[in-house]
C-alpha cells in the first residue's frame, strides 16, 4: 500500500502499509491526529492519495469511486434519515444498488434479526435509543454485503455501560459473520476487544501490528507501551524496560520498600500505584478482594519473566 497523504504541508499518512486478511477485524489504534481517520478515508476513496495505492482482492482501486468499491461505512455520527423508519434506513443502500423489492425486504429482515432489532422495521428512528440507532446504522452498512466494512469510532459518543455492551455485541457479531473490517478507535480496551490484530498509529505511521496479547506482552517501543496502558516503563538511554502490571505483587509489610499512593477499581481489577522511598513509582494490577489501601507500606515483588526490553524509540 505505502499510502501517503499530505494535508497542508503535513504528512497525514507517511507511507502506511496495512494488510487485512479476509474475515479479520483490524483495529487501528492511536491518539487524535495520528492519521487513523485519514487512513480510513483513503481506503474508502474519500481522500486522494499523494502516493502509494489501495488494493482490494488484489485489484487496485485508483480511479474507482467510493460507491463502486464494495466498501461499507459506519461513522460516529449515525447519519440516519430522520424522516424514514428503520426499514427504509437499512434498505437505502440496496435500493441504490438496484436490488428488487422482495430480496431487499428479505435482506432487511435478516439484518435486523442479526443486530437484535427483529420486528422493528416500522419504528421511527427518532423513537430509538442510542444503542438501537447504532444497530440500525450497522445494519445499513452491512446491507449491501460489503467486501470490507470501515468503522470510524462508531461508539465514541455513547455512555460507558452502553459502549461496553455494544463492544461485546460487535465482537460476537464479527466473529459470527466473518466480516472483513477496519475499526478505528483511540480506546485501547475497545481495540483489544474487537481486533483480530491491532495496528498502532502515531504521526501518520504504523508503529506496530500485532495480536492484542502480543502487543501487550511485547510493545514495539516505550511510547507504544505507555499508550496501551503499561505504566511501568523505565528508560535507560536507547533501551527501555517494560514491566506488566499483572506481574507486580504488592504485599503489606511494615518494613516494605514502598507505599501505596493510589488505587483505582475498574470492575474486578484494582490498579494500585506505589511509590518507593527514592520517589520512583510502580503500578500493579490486583484482582483480589482486599487490595492494600492507599497509605499502606508494602513489599514489592516482580516476576522477572514479565519484564521486556524494548527500544526507547523506533528509528
Amino acid at each position: 500500500m505505502g499510502a501517503r497523504v499530505v494535508l497542508g504541508g503535513h504528512e497525514a499518512l507517511a507511507g502506511v502499509d496495512l494488510d487485512v486478511e479476509q474475515g479479520a477485524t483490524i483495529a487501528v489504534l492511536g491518539p487524535s491526529g495520528s492519521g487513523k481517520s485519514t487512513l480510513l478515508r483513503a481506503i474508502a476513496g474519500l481522500q486522494r492519495l499523494d502516493g502509494g495505492s489501495v488494493t482490494l482482492d488484489g485489484r487496485p482501486l485508483a480511479g474507482v469511486p467510493p460507491h463502486r468499491r464494495g466498501i461499507g461505512l459506519m461513522f460516529q455520527d449515525d447519519a440516519l434519515f430522520p424522516h424514514r423508519d428503520v426499514a427504509a434506513n437499512v434498505v437505502f443502500g440496496l435500493r441504490m444498488n438496484g436490488v428488487a423489492r422482495a430480496p431487499a425486504t428479505a435482506r432487511v429482515s435478516e439484518l435486523l434479526a442479526l443486530v437484535g432489532l427483529e420486528g422493528r422495521e416500522h419504528r421511527s428512528v427518532g423513537s430509538l435509543s442510542g444503542g438501537e440507532r447504532k444497530r440500525v446504522a450497522l445494519a445499513r452498512a452491512l446491507a449491501p454485503a460489503p467486501r470490507v466494512l470501515l468503522l470510524d469510532e462508531p461508539l465514541g459518543a455513547l455512555d460507558r455501560p452502553l459502549h461496553d455492551r455494544l463492544v461485546t455485541e460487535l465482537a460476537d457479531l464479527f466473529a459470527e459473520i466473518r466480516q472483513t473490517a477496519v475499526y478505528v478507535t483511540h480506546d485501547v480496551a475497545e481495540a483489544f476487544a474487537l481486533g483480530t490484530l491491532v495496528a498502532v498509529m502515531r504521526e501518520g505511521k504504523i508503529l506496530q501490528v500485532a495480536r492484542p496479547e502480543r502487543l501487550w506482552a511485547s510493545p514495539a517501543d516505550a511510547w507504544v507501551a505507555r499508550f496501551i496502558g503499561l505504566a511501568n516503563v523505565e528508560e535507560r538511554g536507547e533501551t527501555s524496560f517494560v514491566t506488566r502490571p499483572e506481574a507486580v505483587v504488592l504485599g503489606p509489610a511494615a518494613d516494605g520498600d514502598a507505599v501505596v499512593v493510589a488505587a483505582h477499581r475498574d470492575g474486578p481489577v484494582v490498579t494500585l500505584r506505589a511509590r518507593y522511598d527514592d520517589g520512583r513509582e510502580i503500578t500493579s494490577a490486583h484482582a483480589g478482594l482486599a487490595p492494600p489501601a492507599p497509605g499502606t507500606r508494602v513489599a514489592v515483588s516482580v516476576d522477572p519473566d514479565a519484564v521486556v526490553e524494548v527500544p526507547t524509540a523506533i528509528d
